[in-house]
């Protein structure tokens, strides 16, 4: 049998039906020709296997199994729990919008009363990435899209993503925009989800003529899935600097889509993984060169223990009227035990003639000439290799993530490395 017939003709697994079923409803509700077209692009694309090249590494079909049900509209003791957890999680920007589970709440916004997120109503899978089958997902879970207002100066703004519910589904989908000639710095972070919760999350993110945008995320809970899509677009002299901490979640998928549209936009992605026992995180990324001028700097450190997996995929793609880019990327990934596994795959795809990219990839166990140097000056080593662990994932901080978020950032990275050393689960 031909290989499409069979891919047509294959057993909808108890998750894709649950997908159906729920993107069903939703059409029921909203009767959109967006959700309808995400409806049918679903049914035929299903949840991505290790067939499609961009999921190599991560089986999605295979791992979820089953659907969790929808978490429903937050009410008063939803709310009550999610003041809780955030007053663990001491505010860190000027503005803090909270969503719990999917839906943002007024009555947890501090630093800016009177201005919220606005729902718009539901739109079309992206493009032109309306191919992969979680922008259908998205496209036909998602109620509408969260408008956030980011405004036009420097300070901090937050949004706090609660998870109150567990074993639940969360969905939601974000417009972040910094305006022409603006500056953004936003902080995403996620709370609160427990063993058995999921997540999906997608973000259209503009940067206008000449804006800025800094936009750091920080997943910090035991969700069991997390897949998130970020969608960058970057018009004339525009920059946008992304940065994720992953130190939490079972399986964690992170994919960003991003477009260098006017000449001399500048995009700087990062981030640093911290994975133990059988977590399993994934960064796939492309970045399109589609004007002149352009440079792009991709850095990211992934730290795996036990039997963790990390994925690192990136592709630079360089358009022929994409003259004078200057693109630089890099992976490094340092294993702690013989069953760790990293992932690395970064690829460039240059269809003009007067650029400079490179890219290059390194995967090591920790250097053993370090650690009996600092044993050697009476340093136990347990903390010998926290010191050399916390230089190397320090570096991806300090060079990627917002300046005056460095410190919370690193206090995380030592929390985990703290609890890795005494045997506990981060």
């Amino acid at each position: 049998m031909p290989l499409a017939l069979v891919s047509q003709a294959r057993e909808r697994t108890a998750a894709e039906i649950g997908l159906d079923d729920d993107i069903a409803a939703m059409l029921r509700a909203d009767p959109s020709p967006p959700r309808a077209a995400a409806a049918e692009q679903f049914k035929k694309a299903g949840l991505p296997t290790k067939r499609l090249e961009a999921w190599h590494y991560t089986d999605l079909r295979g791992a979820l199994r089953k659907l969790a049900p929808r978490a429903p509209a937050p009410e008063a003791d939803a709310i009550a729990k999610a003041r809780a957890l955030l007053a663990a999680a001491p505010k860190l920007g000027a503005v803090r919008y909270v969503s719990v589970d999917g839906t943002f709440v007024a009555a947890l916004t501090e630093g800016a009363p009177g201005v919220e997120p606005k729902l718009s109503p539901a739109t079309a899978p992206a493009k032109p990435h309306d191919d992969d089958p979680i922008a259908a997902v998205m496209a036909g879970l998602a109620p509408g899209r969260w408008d956030i207002p980011l405004g036009d100066g420097s300070a901090l703004i937050e949004i706090a993503h609660v998870t109150t519910k567990p074993a639940t589904l969360g969905v939601m989908r974000l417009g972040l925009t910094a305006p022409a000639g603006g500056r953004v710095r936003l902080l995403e972070r996620f709370l609160g989800a427990e063993g058995g919760a999921q997540r999906f999350t997608a973000a259209k993110i503009s940067v206008g003529e000449g804006g800025e945008f800094g936009h750091v995320v920080m997943i910090d809970d035991e969700a069991s899935l997390h897949v998130e899509t970020q969608r960058p677009t970057l018009a004339k002299g525009a920059s946008y600097a992304g940065f994720a901490l992953v130190p939490g979640g079972a399986l964690v998928r992170r994919q960003i889509f991003a477009r260098l549209e006017g000449e001399g936009g500048k995009i700087a992605l990062g981030g640093l993984s911290l994975i133990d026992g059988k977590r399993h995180a994934d960064t796939t990324l492309e970045v399109v060169h589609a004007a002149p001028g352009g440079e792009s700097r991709e850095f990211y450190k992934h730290i795996v223990a036990d039997e963790g997996v990390g994925v690192y995929q990136g592709k630079v793609i360089v358009d022929q009227y994409a003259q004078k880019t200057d693109g630089a990327m890099k992976s490094q990934a340092v294993l702690l035990s013989p069953a760790a596994q990293m992932m690395n795959k970064p690829e460039l795809e240059i269809f003009a003639d007067d650029v400079v990219c490179g890219h290059g990839a390194t995967v090591a166990a920790l250097d053993a000439e370090q650690i009996f140097y600092l044993q050697a000056r009476g340093i136990k080593r347990a903390d010998a290799e926290a010191m050399v662990l916390e230089a190397f994932g320090a570096e991806a901080i300090l060079r990627g993530a917002e300046e005056g978020l460095h410190e919370p950032l690193l206090a995380a990275m030592r929390g985990w490395l703290a609890r890795r050393g005494k045997g506990g689960a981060p």
